[in-house]
């Protein structure tokens, strides 16, 4: 997954960094409203965790950018208040769950993994294309019933190109999904060629088909001929 964490507590802010990147996610953060407006402008996410009461600005407004510029993201509402009318101040303005300080990083990641699920998956934990099956949170791999196993990159691709199935994906929001906004993206991508390639590879071993074509100067397109 890739998350955002919008959250100007430092030490909060620094264990969800710890807690998601040790389990393989891409995270990236703002601690304040405009960092947090130029990063919600500048790329996607799965998922982000917003904090209400920021430097600069109100969380909730954010939130109103977010949903004015018909972003998928999902959005999850970290936040001290825990009255009723902020409850329903955020969910009525869009956002797909409200968690009140203080809370466990294993609700939070629970949270999350839902948020992401309904959004891509419509809430499955497997996900089926034709001989495929992908069970999202063992992190598990199956053709024709036959375990495939692929590296954290690889799996995240998969996944990708499952929840992006049928259209054109750029290399460009390849690289970013996978890497962030610190990965430099220059015109080399032959990182991505040569995940993309090994995923190919080990899904038609296993007797599945090829459904990867590479989209000549734009990137790469997963589906049914």
């Amino acid at each position: 997954m890739k998350i955002l964490i919008i959250e100007d507590e430092q030490g909060l802010l620094e264990s969800i960094l710890a807690y998601f990147t040790g389990e393989g996610n891409i995270c990236e953060y703002a601690t304040d409203f405009i960092q947090a407006s130029e990063k919600i402008a500048l790329y996607n996410y799965d998922c982000i965790l917003l904090d209400l009461g920021l430097p600069g600005g109100e969380g909730l407004v954010l939130l109103d950018k977010i949903k004015k510029m018909k972003k998928r993201d999902g959005v999850l509402i970290i936040s001290a208040r825990h009255s009723l009318d902020d409850r329903l101040a955020g969910l009525d303005l869009g956002a797909d769950d409200y968690l009140v300080k203080p809370f466990h990083l294993s609700e939070l990641k629970a949270r999350v993994s839902a948020i992401v699920r309904r959004k891509n998956f419509e809430g499955d934990n497997v996900i089926v294309f034709n001989e495929i099956r992908v069970d999202v949170s063992a992190m598990n791999v199956y053709v024709k019933e036959k375990q495939v196993f692929l590296t954290k990159k690889e799996f995240d691709l998969l996944v990708y190109f499952l929840s992006n199935k049928h259209k054109v994906v750029t290399k460009n929001a390849m690289a970013e999904h996978l890497w962030g906004d610190e990965m430099d993206l220059s015109d080399d991508f032959d990182f991505i060629y040569t995940h993309v390639k090994n995923l190919k590879k080990k899904l038609t071993e296993a007797g599945g088909q090829d459904y990867l074509r590479s989209v000549y100067g734009i990137g790469y397109k997963f589906g049914d001929l």
